[in-house]
């Protein structure tokens, strides 16, 4: 029955650290963006965006509900999805 625990924990340490890893990846590329680059591409503030990113991360440390880290996932996931495909077309890296 141990062992069961054990596959179950290993698992879910992993999911955690993937949502970790995924909530930094995206607070950093929000905070690589300048605020006029947001505001072109008529996104939410670099300021907000970086808030709620930053939160994620800092929010993944704290044992809260699973609840709230599906949330701050979410939200990485929209800032990946929707706000750095429009900001790095406005942007040209060099």
């Amino acid at each position: 029955m141990g062992g069961v625990f054990a596959v179950q924990s290993t698992i879910m340490l992993l999911v955690n650290l993937a949502i970790l890893a995924v909530t930094i990846f995206a607070f950093v590329a929000s905070l690589m963006y300048s605020a006029e680059a947001y505001r072109a591409a008529g996104k939410w503030s670099k300021q907000g965006w970086s808030i709620v990113l930053g939160l994620g991360v800092v929010l993944q440390f704290v044992p809260l509900s699973q609840l709230i880290s599906i949330a701050m996932l979410i939200a990485a996931l929209v800032f990946l999805a929707d706000v750095r495909p429009a900001l790095s077309s406005l942007t040209r890296r060099r």
